[in-house]
């Protein structure tokens, strides 16, 4: 089994998801729901880590992290593994809680910290487990948004501070009016594409190459992650491009950026037997 790419630095944020083993349930009532929010407190204060957003589900959860020391497997690790251990001795189990190894995404701070804020909290309603975030009481939102005490091991200042209000009230206001509007038009303002590794603007995944250049080629990853910093393919091709430049960046994209022929062909309108024959060409 291939194992998550991970791409670790002090200061960095990340949406994890992780879901329980076979898709069963992780949380059998409240008390676990309790049990599994103090493990996070524990953590937070054991590794270091800063929690900004939750969303407790009933067979996953969510958490949008900052990790100032780069040590997101350990505190994973901990966090997982502490939940684990109580929660089977509470319900006289054993075995896996968990369904293998957490998803994490890294996330640019300014460009989509907000976005992912508000998908995580909006889960419940897009679930249809509650019409209004407010309902549900396992998730940061009733926090963040001043309406609940916050625990000392939630940071909710990150995500007011981005609204840039001079007090706290208007910032949580504006939090709460940020929040419904991505209840519109059916949630599609809550949406985030939970597919990829990096949610960020070009400059910030360029950034990142050198952290991930090395580990690349390493099979032990799955290949959508081996290439997580490529370029897009409308970086690659341009209209202008004659038949022999083109050609060699249909190798480049296939060979060094990990895009399949298929995604390459629909690029430039190409079958993907002509993309096979151009690729194998080089080779003659």
């Amino acid at each position: 089994m291939s194992r998550p790419l991970r791409i670790n630095y002090p200061g960095a944020f990340y949406h994890v998801t992780t879901r329980g083993n076979a898709r069963q349930n992780i949380f059998f009532d409240d008390s676990d729901r309790r049990l599994f929010l103090k493990c996070v407190g524990r953590v937070a204060k054991d590794c270091n880590l800063v929690v900004h957003a939750y969303c407790l589900m009933g067979n996953h959860y969510h958490v949008l992290v900052e990790t100032p020391d780069g040590n997101l497997p350990e505190c994973m690790r901990q966090l997982n593994g502490i939940y684990t251990q109580k929660f089977n001795w509470r319900h006289d189990r054993v075995g896996h809680v968990f369904q293998g190894r957490y998803k994490a995404v890294l996330v640019e701070k300014d460009s989509y910290l907000l976005a992912v804020s508000r998908y995580v909290v909006l889960n419940p309603v897009r679930s249809g487990i509650v019409r209004r975030p407010g309902d549900w009481q396992w998730s940061s939102y009733m926090k963040t948004a001043g309406e609940k005490a916050v625990p000392e091991w939630l940071e909710t200042g990150g995500i007011l501070g981005l609204f840039r209000r001079r007090d706290g009230t208007r910032a949580q206001q504006a939090y709460r009016r940020f929040i419904t509007e991505g209840m519109s038009d059916g949630g599609r303002l809550s949406k985030v594409d939970s597919r990829k590794m990096v949610l960020g603007v070009r400059e910030f995944i360029e950034k990142l190459r050198p952290l991930v250049r090395r580990r690349s080629i390493l099979r032990e990853y799955p290949r959508s992650e081996r290439f997580v910093t490529r370029p897009a393919l409308d970086d690659i091709f341009d209209e202008s491009q004659g038949k022999e430049e083109r050609n060699r960046n249909i190798l480049r994209a296939y060979r060094a950026c990990g895009y399949s022929m298929t995604e390459i062909g629909k690029q430039v309108g190409l079958t993907c037997s002509m993309i096979s024959k151009i690729i194998n060409g080089f080779d003659l």
